[in-house]
């Protein structure tokens, strides 16, 4: 696939194909899509192969691999990042789905001194399970950031930390703080997990083919411990107080899609806490409702969908006695939102 015919049955010495009449030419010149062994990069995957090996030895190292360590890799491609992480590891994982791009890698240690040092896992990072491993360093397909940062996060036992390759305006968004024209979900609940600093700028002319805009390498430690705190709930509050980052809480909690959403909830939880199931695992959400929000069975809405008055004041309360309800999401520390989870969770208010 892409790569140049050589001498073979009807082909001339030259590499050239026999015509009526002579030889004719036919071009040796790779395409812009094309690297060094002959593999077509498709865009289309995320495939952006790292090609400057001073961004390479960089990368490795401001990872800080220790010779002890067994360190992941994300979509290797051909290799150039693998082998400089081999001179340095105990051991390399690599998870690659394009089975081109095994072949080449399997080729590119075969013989070497490091080859029983490289496993190779052929599949999709999002679907496979995680081995044990000490270090990340990935130069990640863009088109699966998020979820494939969070996945890592979730993963146990926590690794020591992770250097990502991401799209620049992504990473400037996981590591953006409060009051940042950038700071979002994507921030707190990365932040929420661990510490997350900018490592490097690279540009857009250092991958072969070329994306279209530049990248940044972020290094992600996990907190060691994690955070006491119900991540889904944690989200279901964060999600809410970002779809309108730039007005009070005030002003989101007054909404009457919020608070029938909530008033569902709690009611539900009222009814678990009656019944002793304390199980509750479902993500609340704001548009629609709560997860299956009907109507009068047991956790349903109000008759009407209306907001009972007593819930509403409740509601209120909680902001406007903690001076939290002139608050925007936009400026809130990670402080402020893991106190305004245990205020509404006191006050028997959930978000999950």
């Amino acid at each position: 696939m892409g790569k140049p015919k050589g001498k073979g049955a009807g082909g001339g010495s030259d590499g050239g194909l026999r015509v009526a009449g002579g030889v004719q030419k036919k071009s040796q010149k790779k395409g812009p899509n094309t690297g060094v062994s002959g593999l077509e990069f498709h865009k289309s995957k995320g495939q952006h192969i790292l090609r400057n090996p001073l961004v390479v030895q960089a990368i490795v190292d401001k990872a800080g691999v220790k010779s002890t360590d067994v360190v992941l890799e994300i979509g290797p491609g051909t290799g150039n990042l693998t082998v400089k992480l081999l001179e340095k590891a105990k051991k390399v994982i690599a998870v690659e789905l394009d089975p081109r791009m095994v072949l080449e890698l399997q080729r590119r240690v075969q013989g070497t001194p490091y080859a029983n040092n490289l496993q190779i896992i052929h599949g999709d990072f999002m679907r496979v399970e995680l081995p044990y491993f000490d270090l990340c360093v990935a130069n990640i397909p863009y088109n699966i950031s998020s979820p494939l940062t969070f996945k890592l996060l979730a993963h146990r036992p926590a690794f020591r930390a992770a250097v990502i390759m991401y799209q620049h305006e992504f990473a400037m968004r996981l590591v953006a703080k409060a009051g940042d024209n950038l700071y979002s979900r994507l921030a707190v609940n990365t932040q929420l997990l661990a510490r997350v600093s900018h490592l490097l700028k690279v540009g857009k002319n250092n991958f072969r083919p070329p994306p279209k805009v530049d990248s940044s390498v972020v290094r992600i430690e996990p907190r060691h411990p994690p955070p006491p705190v119900n991540f889904l709930e944690w989200d279901g509050l964060v999600r809410l107080c970002f779809s309108r980052k730039n007005k009070t809480l005030g002003a989101i909690f007054k909404q009457t899609n919020t608070l029938q959403a909530l008033e569902t909830n709690w009611r539900t939880y009222q009814d678990d806490a009656m019944d002793g199931d304390d199980d509750n695992d479902d993500a609340m959400t704001v548009d629609g409702g709560a997860g299956g929000g009907g109507g009068g069975g047991r956790g349903g809405r109000r008759a009407g969908g209306k907001v009972s008055p007593e819930f509403k004041e409740l509601v209120m309360k909680v902001l406007e006695d903690n001076g939290l309800d002139t608050n925007r999401s936009s400026k809130m520390s990670q402080e402020e939102f893991l106190q305004l989870l245990a205020l509404f969770n006191a006050a028997g208010i959930h978000f999950a």
